[in-house]
């Protein structure tokens, strides 16, 4: 029996959704109102197809979300590469930061069940990530030994809950001096 051909359009397909959550991504920072045709007439593509790989608006913006927590996560080693452990933690928190609190017009969405799933698929590499942050800073004697990357990702999480605003910037910095503080061996 001959093999079946493979699906045809498999790769733009995929060059479409990459696409997508790319344009998505800076219209949403625009105008996180931005309209599903807008999105799409933006990345070049019918409605249709928008809609074939994102069903919803939640759909989309979850893609989006989970693409740039991903991508702050895998850039974990570059900033460790570039910066002692201490401000490596401090760079790659305030990154993964400004990443989740534009929120790309997240808003109730963040209550539904699409949420809670994009959060979970975006958690283990942000956990990886902060380990081995933290995996360094304790090898170069800088971070408190044992520290657990599930404990210190909560505790971080004020950055990206502080209002966006400048009182909310000089409260997280100061906040993430104290933090850093008391993560230090020193």
């Amino acid at each position: 029996m001959p093999e079946k051909p493979a699906k045809p359009g498999r790769a733009d397909a995929r060059e479409n959704r990459e696409r997508l959550i790319a344009v998505a991504r800076e219209a949403l920072r625009e105008s996180p109102d931005a309209s599903l045709n807008s999105i799409a007439k933006r990345a070049g593509v019918g409605a249709g197809t928008l809609y074939r790989h994102f069903p919803n608006r939640e759909a989309l913006v979850f893609a989006v979300y989970k693409d740039e927590v991903e991508d702050v996560s895998a850039q974990a080693s570059a900033v460790l590469a570039e910066h002692p452990p201490v401000e490596a933690l401090r760079v790659w928190f305030e990154m993964l930061s400004e990443r989740i609190r534009t929120k790309h017009g997240l808003g109730e969405a963040l209550r539904s069940p699409e949420a809670e799933k994009a959060i979970a698929e975006s958690y283990a590499p942000v956990l990886a990530a902060v380990a081995e942050l933290l995996a360094a800073g304790e090898a170069a004697g800088e971070l408190k030994p044992g520290l657990d990357p599930g404990d210190v990702l909560l505790l971080m999480s004020f950055l990206w809950r502080t209002s966006d605003d400048d009182a909310g910037r000089a409260q997280a910095d100061r906040t993430l001096e104290l933090v850093l503080a008391g993560l230090s061996a020193r």
